[in-house]
């Protein structure tokens, strides 16, 4: 199996949403980013913190690693620290809670080839928690309807459900430069409906490119967001709209244009950045 999966996690808010977009984006080369290879980097120092903290021997890798610097060095410590709180306080109920480190979680059970990575987990009787360690700034990422941490949590109860008595789920995400700990608690059994009800029905439809494709701000992440026809005809729709001069729009006229424009505006800006990448490389736009 390569090293992604079609339908993996962290892409989940994607496929979810716009089932095709996946074996659309099949076609596409991962070409990653810089702030991908700085998310890795700390993702690394943050393993290696907690590790330490929890007495498990490791090498440091701060030499090896290419965005090292002190923010990072201080998001990792605070990281491994909030880990460690909830260790602690699992202890109090718990007299053999679990610690697991970039486990792969395997969700296969709802999705099909389903696994992800999962950043850090506390597994002890009473309630799960999963911490996902986000380092970007960009994007303000919640737990809330979180549905790569959900599969996650599917992957671990697919785990210790039985073994630990677990009657709830606790979701974190933990974004230190974005001042942002968002934690979400769910029961188990919602949790075990969701995976029914929604993931998988929608799994199935994303493995076999099937379904209609949706617009929305899963978008911003897709490989095919440049040339997908679909977000063309939505933004274009609105570039349509009949621009008279605004004390002539109604109000509710507005509304609707500023609800959409930021989403407009980035995807010109996308169209715009497609089209100079091309002519780099050599291709001529007529006009």
């Amino acid at each position: 199996m390569g090293k992604h999966a079609l339908l993996s996690a962290s892409s989940s808010h994607r496929w979810l949403n716009c089932p095709p977009s996946a074996r659309l984006c099949e076609q596409y080369d991962d070409k990653g980013s810089s702030y991908a290879a700085e998310g890795t980097d700390a993702h690394t120092l943050g393993e290696y913190k907690l590790k330490t903290a929890l007495g498990i021997r490791s090498k440091d890798p701060t030499a090896h690693l290419t965005y090292f610097n002190e923010e990072m060095e201080e998001c990792a410590i605070s990281y491994a620290a909030y880990i460690m709180e909830l260790v602690e306080t699992a202890k109090q109920t718990c007299a053999d809670p679990v610690v697991l480190i970039e486990q792969r979680l395997d969700f296969s059970k709802y999705v099909e080839d389903g696994f992800g990575t999962g950043d850090a987990v506390v597994i002890a009787d009473g309630t799960l928690h999963i911490v996902d360690y986000k380092h970007g700034q960009g994007v303000l990422v919640e737990s809330e309807d979180n549905p790569q941490m959900k599969l996650y949590a599917l992957g671990v109860l697919e785990l210790f459900d039985g073994i630990y008595d677990i009657d709830t789920v606790s979701m974190t995400v933990y974004q230190p430069r974005r001042d942002n700990i968002s934690t979400h608690t769910v029961f188990k059994e919602s949790l075990y409906q969701w995976a029914e009800e929604v993931l998988k029905p929608a799994a199935e439809l994303a493995f076999d490119g099937e379904g209609d494709f949706q617009c929305g701000d899963w978008c911003q992440f897709c490989k095919a967001k440049n040339d997908c026809r679909k977000r063309a005809e939505r933004n274009l729709e609105l570039a349509k709209h009949d621009f008279k001069l605004p004390p002539l729009l109604e109000d509710d006229e507005i509304e609707s244009i500023l609800g959409r424009i930021d989403e407009f505006v980035s995807w010109a800006s996308d169209i715009k950045d497609y089209a100079f990448q091309a002519a780099l490389s050599g291709k001529h736009w007529s006009g």
